[in-house]
């Protein structure tokens, strides 16, 4: 789906209030139950991804070869990975089983939202946020459910530190888009690199010695060397930060060393 499309998809569904209550539950004794996991149209971020390939104890170069389909955002030229269906009958997602997700405690944040949406964009005061409502029309989950506001779901489906770094993202791409200037295939190719393989990231960093050329203080460098989840975080937030230092010639999270 397009840019456009996604922005008229996103128009056309009903707006939640951050107060307003929604009724939903999706467990096994739905009817529609892993009916949504079938003929998605799922972008991965980064933190999607090094979530993902930790559960499954895969590399990060295999996680992208095995399940997604590289693509990239028009208007900023940034890498898009796509989750890639399986072939067959409805196209399920390669992760679904009959009892469920298999992945579940690692599963996306998109997967999280659902049946919300959340869009965002940069303000003043950080992140602007808008919620929406997705009902289609074969789920059977507002039939009846627990009643919430989209920050109790969000709460619910333990969507905060997803929110933390696709904003983090988000705000790195915002400000490409701004610049009116998108990535050329050269810088596409090392954003892959950087954000969605945070494992070859780490070598990237001891072989170039960036550590030399940034102010980074010790325990930060060694959670950003630490072969962990916590680690793949502060990794990102790094190479977050490091790209925008190189794109832009200032982050604020991060500045050059003075020689």
């Amino acid at each position: 789906m397009s840019n456009d499309a996604s922005r008229d998809f996103i128009d056309n569904l009903p707006e939640l209030g951050p107060d307003e209550t929604f009724c939903f539950d999706c467990n096994p004794d739905v009817p529609c139950f892993n009916r949504c996991c079938a003929e998605l149209t799922l972008p991965l971020t980064p933190y999607d991804i090094s979530r993902l390939r930790r559960n499954l104890g895969m590399s990060s170069e295999a996680f992208l070869n095995t399940f997604t389909t590289l693509r990239s955002f028009p208007d900023t030229g940034f890498p898009l990975p796509m989750l890639r269906m399986l072939d067959g009958p409805e196209e399920p997602c390669p992760f679904v089983t009959p009892a469920g997700c298999s992945v579940y405690e690692d599963r996306p944040g998109a997967c999280r939202y659902y049946p919300i949406g959340r869009g965002t964009k940069m303000a003043a005061d950080g992140i602007a946020e808008r919620f929406f409502l997705v009902r289609e029309s074969h789920c059977h989950g507002f039939d009846k459910g627990t009643s919430r506001t989209p920050h109790q779901w969000m709460e619910n489906e333990e969507l905060q530190a997803f929110n933390e770094a696709n904003d983090r993202y988000m705000r790195l791409m915002a400000l490409v888009r701004a610049s009116g200037k998108p990535l050329d295939a050269r810088m596409a190719t090392t954003t892959v690199l950087c954000l969605f393989q945070l494992d070859k990231f780490r070598e990237l960093i001891a072989a170039m010695k960036i550590f030399s050329h940034v102010d980074v203080s010790e325990s930060r460098k060694a959670a950003i060397m630490e072969d962990s989840q916590d680690g793949d975080v502060a990794a990102l937030y790094f190479a977050l930060d490091w790209l925008e230092l190189m794109l832009f010639g200032q982050s604020q999270g991060l500045a050059k060393k003075q020689l």
